[in-house]
């Protein structure tokens, strides 16, 4: 992996991972207590996660006034991409990429959320420039079989099951971290349960993610979205150990542990030894609500940049923003004849 230097990771987790993770980066000490269990979340109520569920699925394009107002405040990040680089000039840049909404279009089905080859060619050769990773709600062996490409580091599971880079295409990557190893049975239990007390709801789906789950409402009529939540919520009363969140058309099932995607970036980029440092820059794209949690860990380190995906205006603590996946291979490309590019020849404009 470009850029790696081999430093040895500051987290690791019980039983199989653990072992995977210390031959990986010989030897780290157990996850800290801090990101274990914590006490049950007070449980949502069903107005709540509908709310939720209408804000993450806006039902009109916004007012022209509008959207002006909010891309003044989250520019693109194709507009803005000379501002973009010049504060990455002599830095180590690191990519970070959601997937479904990001690389693929949000579809119907989510078996069927495919990537186009060029965008395939145009991450391909990202991970040949810069450190990749992509970081997801779907399960690392999903997410792979859609992409297929062995150079990159996964974070699946919202960043619960991070995988390295292997240089066997056949083969899924290395495990190198899996802090809700515990919960695989509670998990699996749940998952039994949601599909039987949703298969009444025509259009539902419960997506078994691994470390977490996704109950799909995009096929959904809306006057079975309370019913829907509201099945959900029972079903999670009797397991204690798990809360719920939401996404775009999606409600997410998982561990009551303080960790995210944006942990998950916090420790890849302490896995490179990048922890810290001054002369690196991450760039995390994403378009979704659990994105968010990336784009705060990059705020909140005073340097970094978050592109949001999104046609929509939405709160948020990304810096700069693009409409869709094309938008994002376009800026892809274009970071990679960045790079490509002798320094004399990078834009000199400034932030």
């Amino acid at each position: 992996m470009p850029g790696s230097s081999g430093r040895g990771v500051l987290f690791a987790c019980r039983g199989a991972a653990s072992t995977s993770l210390r031959s990986a980066y010989g030897g780290a000490p157990a996850v800290d207590d801090h990101y274990r269990a914590r006490p049950p979340p007070a449980p949502c109520t069903t107005s709540w996660v509908v709310d939720a569920i209408r804000a993450s699925s806006p039902a009109r394009s916004p007012a022209v006034d509008e959207y002006a107002a909010w891309t003044r405040r989250h520019p693109s990040a194709l507009g803005s991409f000379e501002q973009i680089v010049a504060a990455a000039e002599g830095k180590q840049v690191v990519v970070f990429m959601d997937y479904d909404g990001t690389l693929s279009p949000i579809v119907a089905d989510p078996d069927k959320a495919f990537m186009t080859g060029e965008m395939r060619a145009a991450v391909r050769e990202v991970a040949e420039h810069f450190p990749a990773a992509i970081v997801t709600g779907r399960c690392v062996e999903k997410v792979y079989s859609f992409v297929g490409l062995p150079e990159l580091y996964y974070a699946g599971s919202h960043g619960m099951d991070i995988k390295g880079p292997t240089s066997n295409e056949e083969t899924t990557t290395a495990a190198l971290l899996q802090p809700a190893l515990e919960f695989l049975p509670v998990i699996a239990e749940a998952y039994e349960a949601l599909v039987e007390r949703t298969k009444g709801t025509p259009g539902a789906r419960v997506e078994n993610n691994k470390f977490c789950l996704s109950v799909h409402f995009r096929c959904v009529d809306e006057k079975s979205w309370t019913p829907l939540a509201e099945q959900v919520k029972v079903v999670l009363r009797d397991y204690p150990d798990l809360k719920l969140t939401e996404g775009r058309k999606v409600l997410e099932v998982r561990p009551s542990i303080m960790w995210d995607k944006g942990k998950a970036v916090e420790f890849l980029l302490q896995s490179l030894g990048f922890d810290g440092r001054s002369d690196v820059l991450p760039v995390y794209l994403g378009d979704d609500r659990t994105d968010e949690d990336a784009f705060k860990v990059l705020g909140k380190s005073g340097h970094g940049v978050g592109i949001l995906v999104s046609k929509f205006p939405r709160a948020t603590d990304a810096s700069y923003s693009l409409q869709d996946p094309t938008e994002v291979m376009e800026f892809l490309l274009r970071l990679v004849n960045w790079k490509r590019q002798p320094p004399s020849a990078a834009p000199r404009s400034r932030v």
